[in-house]
């Protein structure tokens, strides 16, 4: 693994210098997400919780964010239980919670909620002083039960970005530390955990989107850079033929993928996903691409520091979230339809045992 981090760092931070003859007679691959138009999407989650033993309640991540990327439209429910729709009342995050008397049998909640979305891209060369409160930039600041800023986190970071001292430079500078020394894990089971304590300690630096992208999300709130990671879910394929950047509408249920923002003083909340660009290298082709210089990982090595494609909805920035009347501890995200029963919680990460499904649907603009 060492011998892999060296290689990827030399890699990143060589980006421009294209030394890879071999390469050559490659055409490089398109990425290149702009705003445009709004795209609307109907999703469709249900479940029909296994196994419940007792009272039974399940909580469903509902769109929480309206931004100029996305609109968080209606949203309607059908249960033989009692929903209610509420949120964890610190973070933000809204969801369906519903609870099931021990009475009912074959439980279940269908949950239909419209979005609207669209690409991202910041214009690096428009930059104009921006604002936010200073409360919701000192939450993007805050240390997490998985997200320190102490310690080997803050170490990490203060090697990362090294003599930068601008906000833009030290992003541009962690994002390519986290791109040459973090790796994409298939075997990880999820969306992972989150723990970068744990990963910087060890060594381990390979996971998924919940790993990769809280371990730059951490490293910039170490060196105070506000950050957060973004929760949700990709909804239709990719439109730029990468297969590993989009999802199949009709089957969601392993389509969750977090995202990260940053907050520059010179541009307001700005895009980023180092965990795609990892995703393509390790996934895209039956080939672990070891280089971000590759035809295939260079525009996504691009496009993804300062913007993300509208396939995906957001559902939450939440970390730490308490679930309303859980009898259980905070969660690291809520990303994933949750349950209990008397047994405890249910696998969010099984969800052919767990029964639930996620759907969407794209209204196509007349």
């Amino acid at each position: 693994m060492q011998d892999r981090r060296r290689f990827l760092t030399t890699a990143a931070a060589a980006a421009g210098a294209f030394s890879l003859p071999a390469l050559a007679a490659v055409p490089e691959r398109r990425f290149a997400p702009q705003p445009a138009g709004w795209r609307t999407f109907e999703l469709t989650t249900r479940v029909t919780p296994a196994l419940a033993q007792g009272a039974s309640q399940v909580w469903v991540p509902l769109p929480s964010l309206d931004t100029d990327w996305q609109r968080s439209l209606e949203t309607g429910y059908t249960s033989n239980g009692a929903a209610v729709r509420t949120a964890d009342g610190v973070e933000g995050a809204r969801m369906l919670h519903v609870t099931f008397d021990p009475a009912v049998r074959d439980p279940f909640v269908e949950v239909v909620t419209r979005v609207q979305t669209r690409d991202r891209a910041v214009d690096w060369a428009r930059p104009a002083a921006a604002r936010q409160d200073a409360a919701t930039l000192a939450h993007a600041l805050r240390p997490t039960a998985l997200i320190p800023t102490d310690g080997i986190v803050r170490d990490t970071a203060l090697k990362a970005v090294g003599d930068a001292r601008t906000d833009a430079d030290k992003v541009r500078r962690i994002y390519d530390w986290v791109v040459g020394n973090a790796w994409r894990e298939p075997k990880v089971r999820g969306c992972g955990e989150g723990d970068i304590r744990t990963m910087l300690e060890t060594g381990d630096l390979g996971g998924k989107c919940a790993d990769i992208n809280a371990l730059f999300v951490g490293l910039c709130r170490a060196v105070g850079v506000p950050a957060r990671d973004v929760y949700g879910l990709r909804l239709a394929p990719s439109a730029f033929g990468y297969r590993e950047l989009g999802s199949n509408s009709a089957s969601l249920k392993g389509a969750q993928h977090c995202r990260a923002e940053v907050f520059l003083k010179a541009h307001g909340w700005v895009a980023m996903d180092p965990a795609d660009v990892a995703k393509v290298m390790r996934q895209e082709t039956g080939e672990w691409i070891k280089s971000v210089q590759h035809p295939l990982v260079a525009p996504v090595y691009r496009g993804l520091y300062g913007g993300w494609e509208g396939n995906w909805v957001g559902y939450n920035t939440a970390h730490d979230v308490s679930l309303p009347g859980s009898k259980l501890g905070k969660l690291g995200f809520l990303m994933y339809p949750v349950a209990e029963d008397a047994q405890g919680r249910f696998d969010s990460y099984a969800p052919d045992d767990f029964r639930y499904t996620i759907a969407a649907r794209e209204f196509k603009s007349s």
